[in-house]
């Protein structure tokens, strides 16, 4: 990492939730403290094949929620005792709204954004900051496969308004900054017209 003092590393499968308890800890006492955690891990599958297996369904499921309210919660904690932090989580444009095309995926971030808003309102009298970044389309190797187009951003770009969100103290944002005014139009869509479009 460009700039930084001290580095450490641990692989490890996000999809295994008991592999995650304990990691805060271990990252404390390798890098001598923390002052924020930022978790971004994703699965992105095709929703036709969610369909028609329940097993990628779960993972999905565990990958893009469930696991990063595990190892948040155990942040969470951590801050509390020290009386600071920050936690950021990556969550999705996605999860704004079901679209028949990534409901599995929207489901999960959508869930990850209740659990972060729960999360803020715990840790607000802690000193602890809570931030839900919600990307739209992002130029990833999750990605590599779909078609790009104008609405499409750069990791840096994406990265630098996490870092700037993150120096304001913000609670939500939306990046690249015009996806806030694309979902809130989305979300505002009749449910009897949206059933019938195909986007």
């Amino acid at each position: 990492m460009r700039g930084a003092i001290q580095t450490a590393t641990e692989q490890l499968d996000v999809a295994d939730t008991a592999s995650l308890v304990g990691l805060i800890n271990r990252a404390a006492t390798s890098l001598g403290g923390l002052d924020a955690v930022i978790f971004a891990a994703g699965l992105l599958p095709d929703q036709t094949q969610v369909n028609a297996d329940s097993d990628l369904l779960h993972k999905t499921m565990v990958v893009n929620a469930l696991s990063a309210m595990v190892l948040l919660n155990e942040a969470a904690i951590y801050f509390e005792h020290q009386g600071q932090g920050q936690l950021v989580a990556i969550g999705s444009v996605a999860g704004d709204r079901g679209r028949a095309t990534n409901y599995a995926y929207g489901a999960a971030k959508g869930a990850l954004e209740i659990f972060m808003s729960g999360l803020r309102q715990r840790l607000h009298k802690s000193g602890v900051q809570v931030l839900l970044v919600k990307p739209g389309f992002v130029d990833t190797p999750m990605t590599v496969d779909f078609p790009k187009g104008p609405l499409w951003a750069s990791p840096q770009r994406v990265a630098e308004d996490i870092v700037r969100a993150m120096e304001k103290g913000r609670s939500v944002i939306y990046t690249p900054w015009f996806w806030r005014w694309i979902m809130l139009v989305i979300r505002h869509i009749p449910e009897r017209l949206f059933v019938r479009l195909r986007f």
